[in-house]
């Protein structure tokens, strides 16, 4: 027993030395490292999914910037459940090939482009005036699309891009649309926004729509995009119309290209370590789309398929009415 026990303390006097306690440092790191990724993994890649399995057969859904992204993805995800989808796009080129892409993929042949320019408010009204003119209902409307602005693009009526798009442009179309989304009740509009927003600020003694850089410039028009959406649960409350805003997550989708060119450089390593996939990226947005009980959160804001809370900013309603008012004042919707 004595050589035994001799032996034994031996061994782990072996292993009690300085490079051996490095060894079993370095495991636990590395053990608490892939815990933690694999854990990132989880919440961001896996968690976040739409398992609503409701159909939209005699459903129709309008997506702007439908061509690409998490646009594209969306529509892909509503046309295999069933949707008539319309594809409302920039790009005529773009949107076609999304058209036959979307339709092979799915087996729907009730895919279809219409050309919409968001930074023109012709383009706008003449979308609108061509689908009420074509279509019997509208079900769904998805204010997807969105740019990031240097400050040097200016929509067709001057206004600072990213906020003439992202905003006025979705501001007027939900509007034109607004009759149709009640005759077709109930029915839903979504607007992508981010969190990006709290990072927004809407100076109306200073202008809304001025260059104000391409960060702050883009997190106005998202903060714009929360405050309308607050607004409009409130203004079709009662008309079985409910309205929702999201954030999609991080998303590497062709976004990019606005990015500053020191951070495109970046990108590869970016979009693997922190960003979604445009499937991942769209799961909120379809949650809002066909999640059964949602009218009750009218006006709220979602992220990871579920509800989120806002900053104060986004749900003042003072705020909010403000910006209606001088929206339909830039839109011209107040002469009309």
């Amino acid at each position: 027993m004595a050589d035994l026990t001799s032996v034994t303390l031996g061994q782990w006097e072996l292993w009690d030395g300085p490079q051996y306690h490095r060894i079993f440092l370095g495991v636990c790191v590395s053990v608490t490292l892939l815990m933690c990724v694999s854990l990132y993994y989880y919440l961001v890649k896996v968690a976040d999914r739409c398992t609503c399995t409701t159909r939209l057969d005699g459903k129709t859904v309008i997506i702007t910037g439908a061509n690409t992204g998490i646009g594209k993805e969306t529509a892909l995800a509503l046309a295999q459940r069933g949707a008539r989808v319309i594809l409302a796009c920039r790009s005529e080129s773009r949107g076609l090939a999304a058209e036959r892409d979307i339709r092979e993929k799915t087996g729907n042949s009730g895919v279809h482009f219409m050309r919409l320019d968001l930074s023109s408010q012709e383009s706008v009204k003449e979308f609108a005036q061509e689908f009420c003119n074509a279509e019997e209902r509208l079900d769904i409307l998805i204010n997807n699309a969105g740019v990031i602005n240097d400050g040097s693009a200016r929509t067709a009526e001057g206004y600072e891009l990213s906020f003439g798009v992202n905003h006025l442009g979705h501001f007027l179309l939900t509007n034109l649309l607004l009759e149709k989304l009640k005759s077709s009740a109930p029915s839903r509009v979504i607007n992508v926004s981010s969190d990006a927003y709290q990072l927004g600020r809407l100076d109306f003694d200073d202008g809304i729509h001025g260059n104000i850089g391409r960060v702050k410039s883009y997190a106005r028009s998202k903060l714009a995009n929360l405050l309308f959406t607050h607004e409009l649960s409130k203004i079709v409350e009662g008309k079985d119309v409910s309205a929702f805003a999201l954030h999609p997550g991080s998303i590497d989708t062709d976004i990019k290209r606005n990015w500053a060119w020191w951070l495109r450089s970046l990108a590869p390593i970016i979009s693997f370590l922190f960003l979604k996939t445009s499937t991942e990226g769209a799961q909120t947005t379809i949650h809002c789309a066909v999640a059964d009980g949602l009218q009750k959160h009218s006006g709220k804001y979602f992220k990871g398929c579920r509800v989120q809370k806002v900053a104060p900013i986004a749900r003042d309603d003072k705020l909010a009415k403000k910006l209606w008012r001088v929206s339909l004042e830039m839109t011209g919707l107040t002469n009309s």
